[in-house]
């Protein structure tokens, strides 16, 4: 009859943190720490087409030689992808209509919706470090393909637009 009464001030199990949940809990906070850091840190031998599109900022004359670069010869395509999902191409040239040549170019590309919200801004590179820079007057053919284009695309040509540059410094 002893065995049914229990003592108020002690507890009939007294519970314990396992050693392997605390492990488990440790590795789970530390998993989130590191997501953190990778999500807001900028390598520092990262091409500048990288550092671009995590939004580092261009010179003040590289902004304002952005009104240089043309945009033309825009078409749009369908095709599918070797996992058999349907893929958005977007295709077109950039123009270099200024005195200086560029290094590094990134496009911005906004798919709206029926009513000319934005369903669908990116960014790209379109010319990198490792080709030759886009000389003054030279045009350039590029390709951006989208896996994932919002249903709520009005399906009209999105709005392209040169968002990012840099000019190719002469040593």
């Amino acid at each position: 009859m002893q065995s049914a009464l229990q003592n108020p001030e002690k507890p009939e199990k007294e519970e314990r943190r396992s050693p392997v949940t605390l492990i488990i809990g440790g590795v789970v906070a530390l998993a989130m720490l590191l997501s953190l850091w990778f999500l807001s840190h900028v390598p520092l031998g990262a091409p500048t087409t990288y550092r671009a599109s995590v939004g580092l900022k261009m010179s003040l004359a590289e902004e304002a030689y952005l009104k240089n670069i043309r945009i033309e010869n825009i078409a749009l395509s369908r095709a599918e992808n070797f996992i058999h999902q349907e893929v958005t191409i977007l295709s077109g040239e950039v123009v270099n209509d200024g005195p200086e040549s560029i290094q590094l170019l990134s496009l911005t590309v906004e798919f709206a919706d029926s009513m000319n919200q934005i369903v669908l801004r990116e960014t790209r590179g379109v010319l990198a470090a490792s080709r030759a820079g886009l000389a003054p007057g030279e045009r350039r053919p590029f390709e951006i393909s989208f896996d994932h284009v919002p249903t709520s695309w009005n399906m009209q040509q999105p709005y392209v637009r040169a968002s990012y540059l840099q000019v190719l410094h002469k040593k």
